[in-house]
């Protein structure tokens, strides 16, 4: 008996995100992009961690990774655009191990969220390999900028954290979701003008199809 009482509302669910589609195309593409790329962010928590213990375990915590200087901190010091100096934070950079934790993170996340957004949000009918060009520019860019950004706000979140605060290995974990929250949030603002642009459809004989059936059910529902 339940089942049958959910069939009809499932419909109806599904009759209301169809017809809101057709009245508020952008607004429910936006909608869907936010849930995946909620999604993508929560991926990332649980990712992060992971990958950075792992790479924790080896001597490459103890490597310095710190290229592209770009001018000088308050102090005199340098100032680098990927500055991961050698060393456990907070006293240290992370080295070479804390780089590539964030940026495998985030490849692995967003080769995800390139196919998802491509198919699912945008219905993407053009060239997924120009789109995985631009995709892919655009992606090394923001990492650029979020790197540049980083430098700023990663040093004194993890010693607030992990010193200033006393919350050791708790605050080190809380300081990689806050680090993470904010290349996500980053993300989500830039990469939304940008898959309007690259991830295009073109209507064709399907759409036009679909579209008429979707006008008969919603039409049988609300009767």
């Amino acid at each position: 008996m339940s089942s049958e009482k959910e069939i009809p509302m499932i419909t109806r669910i599904k009759a209301s995100w169809s017809a809101f589609v057709e009245k508020r195309p952008a607004i429910a593409q936006f909608i869907v992009f936010t849930v995946l790329s909620s999604g993508m962010t929560v991926l990332q928590f649980i990712m992060m961690p992971v990958i950075k213990w792992i790479f924790g375990m080896t001597s490459l915590v103890d490597t310095g990774f710190q290229v592209l200087p770009v001018g000088t901190n308050f102090d005199g010091s340098t100032y680098y655009l990927f500055d991961y100096a050698a060393g456990a934070l907070p006293l240290g950079g992370g080295g070479l191990a804390y780089f590539l934790a964030v940026q495998i993170t985030l490849a692995i996340a967003q080769v995800i969220n390139f196919f998802a957004q491509r198919n699912i949000t945008f219905k993407s009918n053009s060239s997924p390999w120009v789109a995985a060009f631009w995709y892919t520019a655009a992606y090394i860019v923001i990492s650029f900028g979020a790197a540049a950004l980083q430098g700023l706000y990663k040093a004194p979140v993890y010693e607030l954290l992990i010193s200033t605060w006393g919350l050791g290995a708790s605050g080190e974990a809380l300081a990689d979701v806050i680090t993470m929250l904010i290349n996500a949030i980053i993300s989500f603002w830039v990469f939304f003008p940008i898959f309007k642009v690259i991830f295009k459809r073109e209507p064709d004989v399907n759409d036009e199809v679909a579209g008429a059936g979707r006008h008969v059910e919603i039409g049988s529902v609300q009767r």
